[in-house]
């Protein structure tokens, strides 16, 4: 079943591409490697024959005739003396000639299996049967393309019954595609616009036809919007341009809990823009931003870790570190903020009155309690 946002996109499956870059002038020519630029400024997605532009605006000094060019080359070549040998070549043969030795014909020789008489005598009277479970027994299984064995079999009554067979293939367990993502991105883009309260949860994993400025129009929109609380973007070609977005509305989103972009085509700047936003963001508590299609590097490692160090409300960080420096940083710094970050209150909510009533659940509250009142007395930047 097609999506409404994939039908909309049928009609221009048929469309002649080169008719249309026929048609424009060089000044729309500009405008649209300007367009491309912008959504696309690394060229990821054209191959590599294509990425180098067109730089031969130089005018023609004269008329331009290979056959004559050819030609002079072909003369130049043969006018110029070829240089002299250091040692000159008489044809004479020096040492002995070469001649490869035979190797030997390896043959082998049949050994003789002899058995026992009465082994002999036992496997010249068995039956097909006892040869079967005789072949099961020592793991002949080439014995069942014999098509002796694929007939039926007399059983002990007289009847006709089946062969036991030795091995039976095990049934092939079919692997299902995983199903399309059923997010309609139209309808979820005009709900976040028009700040949808029942819209609380934004997926748009591993949908990869949605253009760049559609991705920058849902970072527009979360910068007004007061009820989305995650909204996640992972596998959909995003890059550095759209991650300059999202940090745009982190600086001024309060509502936002949760953000994902795994998977995706980010390169460090688009990183370091998001980090630099988290030091102005005091609501979100989740961001995950691994597999990208390129390493950060240690020095936007550093800066992540030192924006996780300032900020407190960061409990879950999702990213595969690759130094052991700013991993233990890190981990550190999610650790304190996990520890302190929550009050008893937001930790056990409901719970709380039944707690205090235990013993071993009434001392964890107290002391729970008494950790976040020492964090919220002495934390840095507070002036008591």
């Amino acid at each position: 079943m097609a999506l409404p946002f994939q039908k909309e996109l049928e009609k221009y499956k048929n469309i002649d591409e080169d008719e249309l870059l026929g048609k424009l002038s060089e000044e729309e020519l500009k405008q649209l490697e300007n367009v491309l630029d912008d959504l696309d400024p690394e060229s990821a997605l054209l191959p590599a024959g294509f990425r180098q532009k067109d730089q031969t605006q130089k005018a023609a000094t004269g008329p331009f005739d290979r056959e004559h060019l050819l030609m002079y080359l072909e003369k130049e070549a043969l006018e110029q003396k070829d240089r002299e040998d250091f040692v000159p070549f008489t044809g004479e043969k020096k040492g002995r000639v070469f001649i490869p030795k035979e190797k030997p014909i390896e043959t082998r020789k049949e050994e003789k299996v002899t058995l026992d008489p009465e082994l002999e005598e036992a496997l010249a009277s068995a039956s097909d049967t006892e040869l079967y479970d005789l072949a099961a027994v020592l793991g002949v299984h080439n014995l069942l393309n014999n098509p002796k064995f694929d007939e039926e079999t007399t059983n002990a009554k007289g009847g006709k019954g089946p062969v036991r067979n030795v091995v039976k293939g095990e049934k092939v367990k079919p692997v299902f595609e995983e199903p399309p993502n059923p997010t309609n991105v139209e309808v979820s883009l005009q709900q976040m616009k028009a700040n949808d309260p029942s819209l609380q949860e934004v997926n748009l994993n591993n949908i990869k036809n949605i253009p760049i400025p559609t991705l920058k129009e849902f970072a527009k929109a979360l910068e007004t919007n007061t009820h989305v609380k995650k909204f996640s973007l992972a596998a959909t070609r995003s890059n550095d341009p759209v991650a300059i977005a999202f940090a745009d509305m982190l600086k001024v989103n309060k509502t936002l809990k949760s953000l994902n972009i795994e998977s995706n085509f980010i390169t460090g700047a688009g990183i370091l823009a998001l980090v630099e936003a988290l030091k102005e963001n005091d609501t979100l508590i989740e961001i995950k931003i691994d597999n990208q299609r390129q390493q950060l590097g240690t020095a936007v490692e550093m800066e992540i870790a030192q924006m996780l160090e300032e900020n407190s409300r960061i409990l879950k960080f999702g990213y595969q570190f690759t130094k052991q420096g700013p991993r233990t940083r890190v981990a550190a710094a999610i650790t304190k903020n996990n520890d302190l970050g929550f009050s008893p209150q937001q930790r056990y909510g409901d719970r709380m009155p039944d707690l205090r009533e235990t013993g071993q659940g009434c001392y964890m509250f107290v002391l729970d309690f008494l950790t976040y009142a020492t964090y919220v007395l002495f934390a840095p930047g507070h002036l008591w």
